[in-house]
């Protein structure tokens, strides 16, 4: 039994990747499409300013707004005795 399901799930994969490899034949075409206009292509320096320097740029301002303009005054990790012995003063202040 455990052939007949290794043999099932080989040919469903295979057929798949069959079914995969038909369907994205026409991304390979080499022919060009009625109304398609491609523009110039970019060049390596224009490839990495784009997709590599632009978001890391982006993240650093985004980064650096948000701690420049953060207006908490605790800065250092609370320990965990603390934080229980401030909870249980709350909790008493409440009642």
């Amino acid at each position: 039994m455990d052939k007949k399901n290794a043999l099932r799930a080989g040919a469903l994969a295979a057929g798949t990747t069959l079914m995969m490899l038909l369907m994205s034949s026409p991304a390979l075409a080499l022919t060009r499409d009625d109304g398609d206009d491609p523009g110039t292509g970019l060049s390596v320096i224009e490839t990495l300013g784009l997709f590599v320097l632009a978001p890391l740029a982006l993240f650093v301002v985004i980064a650096g707004l948000v701690m420049v303009l953060d207006r908490s005054t605790d800065r250092q990790p609370k320990s965990k005795a603390v934080a229980k012995r401030k909870t249980g003063t709350e909790a008493e202040a409440k009642v």
